[in-house]
């Protein structure tokens, strides 16, 4: 059996532009790194499917955006009920009787 890809495939030993079989990425890692710095997103395929992508740092910390939580803020500064007073119901705890 054999399997069709829809994607061209580079010749046996050569990584596409940005597709690598698991073992050519791992045999070839510094020249994974060294594309995905500076050709863009490399696709780490397993089995002929994609499996991870390996892209530069500071796209990443590009993608993932800053994380200060400025969102939820403006979000709950936004609403509508921002003023409800909400008090908590107290229930009375049971005491225990302690010997000292």
């Amino acid at each position: 059996m054999t399997r069709s890809s829809s994607q061209a495939s580079a010749p046996v030993g050569q990584p596409s532009r940005d597709r690598w079989r698991l073992q050519d990425a791992k045999a070839r890692f510094s020249e994974l790194v060294r594309r995905a710095h500076s050709d863009g997103p490399q696709h780490v395929t397993l089995h002929g499917r994609d499996a991870v992508v390996v892209i530069d740092a500071a796209e990443f910390k590009r993608l993932q955006g800053q994380r200060t939580g400025q969102l939820l803020i403006d979000a709950l500064q936004a609403s509508p009920h921002r003023g409800t007073e909400i008090a908590p119901r107290r229930s009375a705890m049971p005491v225990r009787a302690v010997k000292l």
